[in-house]
């Protein structure tokens, strides 16, 4: 269901989705209020949500959706501007699956490439999670609760294949930096983290990357430091990393870290995208290894693709270890289901659980 008061924006996504094999387009609407009084009659798996429309705007017309439809997929879509940006994270907190943001102008044919993908890519695998979790289940046991829910407790079975993942042991070197990777879902999942690790914080360096775009990325690291209640900000070229603080890659630019004058420090990069993301998480990892060696402890958050695997494997042919977010706890197990997968893990763990666990292991626990 198309959600949009721009009749150009709405037959540009109604193209893009009647042109996919797996998809369909269940309405397209104008206002909020006309989704929310024919959402019934749609029943549609996934909503893309305009922000600023008459008669009900999209941050409104969210809450009346969701409790017509507790399983629905709702994908906010603004335009690139702070207040979107605010509305935007609101929006999350109120139960939205994800966001995306539209170009300036559909002219533009770098900008609508990307926003084809990337939109094309969130109804894919957002709705494709609800729809195979649906089929999964007899009508009478179907969930009260929405399907995309934080911090679920993993069923037995599923603990017991995703302790099978884990091929190796954490490194036998005491952890000095934190490095997070996170894409769909991760801004709650970071929020969600961070407010458990202030022990980690307050020793160590804690350097994020997180899929998002200009503006966002400002917000975002704004939420961390009121959440965290430690300094955060968006990394700046040339600064020195310190402990006792989050460093968040910016939107729009790729964050390493190099070695000046025997210290570290961030440097920006604003060349192509790496696995179609700017900033991507594999360039950190793979440059925090000629700072600290074996003493790096990285973590793969929830997000599509696979991006953190590269340099995921590199961090622990270098001695360093890695943490998986588990499959059920994750909006999307793109980048840790990879990182799963290609052995690297010493532990793959519900959200709730890696933060206790990364306390005991920059506390000096090794197991």
């Amino acid at each position: 269901m198309i959600v949009d008061d721009s009749v150009v924006i709405r037959g540009l996504i109604s193209r893009w989705i009647e042109a996919e094999p797996d998809m369909v387009v269940a309405a397209s609407l104008r206002t909020g209020l006309d989704a929310v009084n024919q959402i019934d009659r749609v029943k549609p798996d996934v909503a893309v949500l305009d922000i600023e429309m008459p008669e009900l705007d999209g941050i409104s017309a969210l809450p009346k959706l969701l409790a017509k439809k507790r399983d629905l997929i709702i994908i906010m879509a603004s335009t690139l501007t702070r207040r979107n940006a605010e509305i935007s994270f609101k929006a999350l907190s109120l139960g939205a699956s994800d966001y995306i943001p539209k170009p300036e102008s559909t002219r533009e044919p770098h900008a609508a490439d990307i926003f084809k993908h990337d939109l094309l890519q969130k109804i894919r695998h957002l709705g494709g999670k609800v729809r195979r979790k649906a089929t999964a289940l007899a009508p009478s046991l179907a969930p009260a609760a929405p399907v995309l829910e934080r911090h679920r407790e993993p069923a037995a079975a599923s603990v017991a294949s995703q302790a099978a993942l884990v091929k190796r042991s954490f490194g036998p070197t005491a952890p000095r930096v934190l490095l997070i990777g996170s894409s769909t879902g991760g801004p709650q999942a970071l929020m969600s983290l961070v407010a458990d690790i202030g022990p980690v914080i307050d020793r160590y360096p804690v350097l994020i990357t997180q899929h998002m775009p200009p503006t966002f990325t400002t917000i975002l690291a704004e939420h961390l430091m009121r959440t965290a209640r430690r300094p955060a900000h968006e990394g700046i070229d040339g600064e020195a990393v310190k402990p006792g603080r989050i460093y968040l890659a910016p939107g729009g630019r790729h964050m390493r870290v190099v070695k000046q004058g025997g210290n570290p420090v961030i440097a920006l990069d604003d060349g192509p995208p790496v696995n179609f993301c700017k900033p991507a998480v594999d360039p950190l990892f793979a440059s925090a290894i000629d700072v600290w060696q074996s003493g790096i402890l990285a973590v793969v958050l929830t997000g599509m693709g696979s991006d953190g695997m590269r340099g995921g494997k590199e961090i622990v042919a270098a001695g360093g270890s890695v943490i998986a977010q588990d499959e059920a706890s994750s909006v999307v197990w793109g980048m840790p289901g990879a990182a799963a997968n290609a052995g690297i893990c010493a532990a793959v763990l519900p959200l709730n659980q890696i933060g206790p666990k990364l306390v005991r292991l920059f506390s000096g626990d090794r197991s």
